[in-house]
């Protein structure tokens, strides 16, 4: 999309956001229509494409492919971005594209297992403003809000907060707050979602069906807070990841389903791997305590001081019950470090 079409379609996101900005708002004086399309032009301005070609013997190429595409946000001075790990994992070449078509590469800053977030930077001067960082608390459920989407085939969409809540990823990942947007906006990976002053909330991280986190089906996304990131930012920056990161790790992938835990992959050469899991099995117990959804499993499980332990599962393997044991290891010493971390 071109500039001026970018910017006709954050004058049309204005218009909707001007109409419920009296009911999330309502103690603060209205911005006017000038002051609102001129912080929002200046948040579509900050966000940026971000285009990753992962390392040939990258663990990570098997589930998110060696060519990865999507967004991030400037959000810092000397052109730091804000992403969604995931694109950056074991990187050997990264590369951003802004607003008016410019190409630069970069380079990781930090990967965080615990948030999922990425940094990068550029080693070019990048000459973008960067966006304020606003808070999930300061915003009405409801609310009506900006996505951007950043590269040659950005653009922006309006969407609206319709839940937050805990979110438990598959991966072994969880976080206490997470935004549920609907509609959906695609190629949502890292993209920027801003409220009507322009500060950044969030960025993108998945497709969702269940937005609304009941039997409703709704279809939206799931974007990580940046009230996650403010407290480690400083942290990321200085050790590419947060002391939370540094956890017990087991390589498996499970779903969470009338209060059992199933695992549904078991990743080659983890840990999990080594001690017999399969595809199928369900988890009842670690260490001789119950677990019946992913936050109890997750939770329990890196409870443990050190990420390199022992942990003992009860695991139903088809109609028999085994207790078996695994050696946990640091999950980022098995993956393929990008420079600059």
């Amino acid at each position: 999309m071109t500039r001026s079409g970018l910017l006709r379609t954050a004058l049309r996101c204005l218009c909707v956001l001007s109409l419920w900005a009296p009911l999330a708002h309502a103690a603060e004086p209205a911005a006017s229509e000038q002051e609102t399309i001129a912080v929002l032009s200046r948040a579509v301005d900050a966000v940026v494409g971000v285009h990753v070609t992962a390392a040939e013997d990258a663990r990570s190429v098997d589930t998110l492919g060696r060519r990865r595409s999507g967004s991030g946000v400037v959000i810092g001075p000397e052109g730091l971005i804000l992403t969604i790990g995931y694109l950056i994992l074991e990187a050997d070449t990264i590369q951003v594209t802004t607003h008016d078509h410019r190409v630069l590469p970069a380079r990781a800053v930090a990967y965080d297992v615990a948030t999922g977030f990425g940094l990068i930077r550029p080693l070019l001067p990048l000459q973008l403003q960067p966006v304020p960082l606003g808070s999930v608390g300061a915003t009405a459920a409801n609310t009506m809000l900006m996505a951007a989407i950043g590269g040659d085939e950005g653009g922006v969409a309006v969407t609206q907060l319709v839940s937050t809540r805990p979110f438990s990823g598959y991966w072994e990942y969880h976080i206490e707050s997470a935004l549920f947007t609907s509609p959906p906006v695609g190629n949502h990976s890292g993209a920027g979602l801003f409220n009507q002053r322009g500060e950044l909330l969030g960025i993108g991280s998945l497709f969702v069906g269940d937005a609304l986190g009941d039997s409703h089906r709704l279809p939206g996304n799931m974007f990580v807070p940046v009230d996650l990131l403010k407290p480690i930012l400083a942290e990321l920056q200085q050790t590419g990841s947060s002391r939370g990161s540094r956890r017990p790790w087991l390589g498996i992938n499970s779903s969470e389903q009338g209060g059992r835990v199933q695992i549904i992959r078991v990743s080659q050469d983890s840990p999990a791997f080594a001690a017999g899991l399969e595809a199928g099995d369900i988890v009842l117990a670690i260490d001789g305590e119950k677990v019946s959804t992913l936050e109890g499993f997750y939770k329990k499980l890196w409870s443990r001081p050190e990420a390199e332990s022992e942990v003992l599962l009860t695991v139903l393997q088809g109609t028999q019950i085994r207790q078996v044991p695994v050696k946990t290891i640091d999950r980022m010493k098995t993956m393929r470090r990008p420079a600059g971390i």
